[in-house]
């Protein structure tokens, strides 16, 4: 009277593929051979498995990601901050178009509370023995920056406590996919202990052997593909008792390998490299980059970011360029290379005291060493800040803004980049109560506007 029930899980893949093959390889053999032994099989993603820094997903707008699932017989996915607000609102609701497996998110909406009708926010599975398993999912609570695409967020929480209130009725077994963090996945178990089970993402934590706080145990694993996950429940029909979980951890590099396997990988970036292979703009010479000096595409960057935000002056670093661009043809693909990230431009309303005190802290000599990690950003270190509108003279530690002395009473509207608003980088542009910022647009497609108008 055992029912074995097995839950395989992946999360904050990134389009990371350096493992895909192996990993789809061994997901499909593990179901395979669950299901020839009579024994249910679940196969869950938890969010920011598609990431537009890779040519594959930024060229077929994040469907290829999606045909991927579908070929590793996903049973739900929920989507990460990197689905939810790096795509435009057009290209979200297009994603899981072609989807043949269920999109769990409770706190996603269009506009007046209306649920998308590509998406849901709960789900019952019940496997052939009669054991019902219910699932539900949430996303990170970036409210504002999802009103901006068009969308409607509400409270992950408040949100979770309806739907799981609708499934205790229903079902034996309580699942949540939890695109939160750890923090609020440890959150969750004070709150809701009559969750069973919390497969988790977005902070890239991962547990070895999960995790288990009272009745809920939490599981995780990591980021980019490293691992992949596998529960084990057992379910005594007989004795009615509470569901026994063991967790654990495959490593993706250990798994068997692929035949051609380098090959498959290389096809995602052809794939993506010839669906860019679109011209923008042609230029006359060459412009360089250099994270240690002042370069010209730093500068043209930084012009771009500025007129395009009609900022009174703007501060962007140069480690968001990672590539030259060569005299002649420049495609969507080059653009691209240049600037993956997914980044968007802003503004912050600062008081003079508190602009000078950024751009002093700017000056600081060790910036272009400095590694940067997250916040969308897909560079490797901060690299030297270039203005626009701004002098310093380190010496006599004064400012001018368009050539007046700065002013610490006065307001300005400062241009910049959105990882600033949200790092521990400079506490001032993260504390301001007043950010603008400009979505859907990349870096890349500012530049693009301003290579089309040089």
């Amino acid at each position: 009277m055992i029912e074995r029930i097995h839950i395989y899980h992946t999360n904050d893949i990134h389009s990371h593929f350096e493992y895909w093959p192996r990993i789809q390889s061994f997901l499909l053999e593990k179901q395979k051979l669950h299901q020839a032994a009579g024994e249910e099989v679940l196969l869950f993603d938890i969010g920011d498995f598609s990431d537009r820094w890779h040519p594959f997903t930024e060229g077929t707008r994040g469907k290829g990601n999606t045909e991927l699932l579908n070929e590793t017989g996903y049973r739900a996915v929920t989507i990460g901050n990197n689905e939810g607000i790096t795509f435009p609102h057009e290209d979200l609701a297009a994603l899981y178009k072609e989807a043949k497996f269920d999109v769990l998110v409770a706190n996603l909406y269009e506009a007046e509370q209306v649920r998308p009708d590509w998406c849901l926010p709960y789900k019952i599975y019940e496997t052939r023995k009669g054991t019902k398993i219910g699932v539900t999912a949430v996303t990170t609570y970036y409210q504002k920056l999802y009103n901006l695409l068009g969308w409607e967020l509400t409270e992950p929480f408040t949100e979770l406590e309806i739907q799981l209130n609708r499934m205790k009725e229903e079902a034996d077994i309580l699942i949540v996919l939890s695109h939160l963090g750890i923090h609020d996945d440890k959150k969750l178990t004070q709150l809701f202990p009559q969750i069973d089970l919390i497969l988790g993402s977005h902070t890239h934590h991962y547990f070895m052997e999960g995790e288990k706080v009272d009745h809920t145990l939490m599981a995780a694993g990591g980021k980019h593909g490293q691992f992949v996950g596998y529960v084990e429940l057992h379910v005594d029909h007989k004795a009615q008792s509470i569901p026994l979980l063991k967790a654990r951890l495959f490593e993706s590099q250990l798994l068997p390998a692929v035949q051609d396997e380098e090959k498959v990988i290389q096809h995602f970036m052809d794939r993506g490299k010839a669906q860019l292979d679109e011209t923008v703009a042609i230029i006359d010479e060459p412009f360089f980059y250099s994270w240690k000096e002042i370069s010209e595409l730093a500068l043209l960057l930084c012009d771009a970011v500025h007129e395009w935000c009609e900022a009174e002056c703007t501060i962007i670093n140069s480690g968001l360029v990672l590539a030259d661009l060569q005299k002649g043809r420049v495609t969507k693909f080059h653009l691209h290379q240049m600037l993956p990230h997914p980044i968007n431009p802003c503004t912050v309303e600062l008081s003079g005291a508190e602009l000078k005190e950024i751009i002093l802290e700017a000056e600081r000599e060790d910036w272009p060493e400095v590694e940067v990690i997250g916040l969308g950003f897909r560079g490797k270190v901060m690299g030297k800040f270039v203005y626009r509108g701004i002098e310093v003279d380190k010496e006599k530690l004064q400012v001018q803004i368009n050539g007046e002395p700065i002013d610490s009473e006065r307001m300005y509207k400062l241009g910049t980049v959105d990882l600033f608003t949200f790092g521990k980088y400079f506490p001032g542009i993260k504390r301001s109560p007043d950010k603008t910022y400009f979505m859907p647009e990349f870096l890349r497609d500012i530049m693009a506007w301003k290579l089309k108008r040089l």
